[in-house]
């Protein structure tokens, strides 16, 4: 924990981390639960690590998991339901045109809603990353999105000890998501009781959205529950190490985050495919530590004076001194 922030990170962090290229994934990660568990615990200040429904967690096992992370102190802050994988959901889960697939994936989100309040953990992540299109004419926009407002309504209203977060992204696995923008999960979860938002920020850089703003939007529409962190390069969701290419912009993400008053969890979610995962997700911590710092040692009102002033020149210069540790200008050592 730092301050009040939970840090976490998604369990296949400490994984063999395979892609398409490496189905057999890269190595250097633990091969069962228990051994991911023993190298998760090498990473200072971890709090908790997120599960996939039927990945890591189903009915069979939940209690020796549930068992497993309290032995090893770690919490369970996540469940997030399989709507990606399989063949089943190719045309979409909670926005098919099929009825039965759309049951098929709201009952999905309400099992693993079920394992979260017996193991304790708050909340469940959908992702609707195959309700989408890829060609002209082929998505009924209108249907779609009553569609997904419906199945997320009925399954936030399936529980009150776990709360629904929603993942937006952009593109992948569909060539176009239908919840692709911090503006549309506002708007799709009007009205919807027991919601929220999860950010992850890798997706808002490949939207093109700056994370800062789309953190301040979500936080002021009272939606902001749960924050992914990694980063890339824009073109593709990299999941690569917090703040290795865009270190300005997640300082300004920190700030934010810290001036809104969010309180959630910080959770990695990196794919350290051929780096050793225990420094990888170290290294991205050591990033947020050292951000929150040195924003609390400038003061949270000193920042906000520049923010609130709009003057470019000024606001390089603050992220430079935040970066480096430099003296503010105008003392000594400036």
């Amino acid at each position: 924990m730092f301050g009040q922030w939970k840090l976490g990170a998604c369990l296949p962090t400490f994984a063999s981390c395979a892609d398409r290229y490496c189905l057999g994934g890269y190595g250097r990660g633990g091969a069962t639960m228990e051994e991911m568990l023993a190298m998760a615990r090498k990473v200072e200040g971890l709090d908790g690590l997120e599960l996939v429904g039927n990945w890591h967690i189903n009915d069979t096992n939940i209690a020796k998991v549930t068992g497993l992370f309290r032995d090893n102190g770690f919490a369970i802050p996540m469940i997030v339901p399989d709507l990606w994988t399989q063949a089943k959901w190719g045309r979409g889960s909670l926005a098919a045109a099929d009825a039965a697939t759309r049951r098929g994936a709201v009952a999905e989100v309400k099992k693993c809603m079920d394992w979260a309040a017996e193991a304790g953990c708050p909340f469940v992540d959908v992702w609707p990353g195959q309700d989408g299109f890829e060609y002209t004419f082929q998505a009924d926009y209108s249907d779609a999105w009553k569609w997904l407002r419906d199945g997320v309504a009925e399954c936030a209203a399936h529980s009150k000890k776990v709360k629904v977060l929603v993942e937006y992204k952009l593109r992948e696995p569909r060539g176009h998501c239908f919840l692709n923008s911090a503006a549309k999960t506002i708007l799709l979860l009007q009205g919807i009781p027991n919601t929220g938002c999860l950010l992850d920020v890798g997706h808002s850089l490949a939207a093109g959205e700056s994370m800062a703003e789309a953190a301040a939007l979500l936080a002021d529409h009272g939606i902001l529950d749960y924050v992914h962190l990694n980063d890339n390069t824009r073109s593709w969701d990299d999941d690569m190490i917090f703040a290795s290419v865009h270190a300005s912009e997640h300082l300004e993400l920190i700030y934010w985050l810290l001036r809104s008053g969010y309180k959630g969890w910080l959770t990695l979610d990196i794919f350290p495919y051929r780096e050793e995962k225990i420094p990888a997700a170290a290294e991205s911590f050591a990033w947020v530590r050292v951000m929150i710092q040195r924003i609390q040692a400038r003061g949270l009102d000193r920042i906000t004076e520049i923010v609130r002033r709009g003057e470019g020149t000024d606001s390089v210069r603050l992220v430079r001194e935040l970066l480096t540790g430099s003296a503010p200008a105008g003392k000594a050592g400036a």
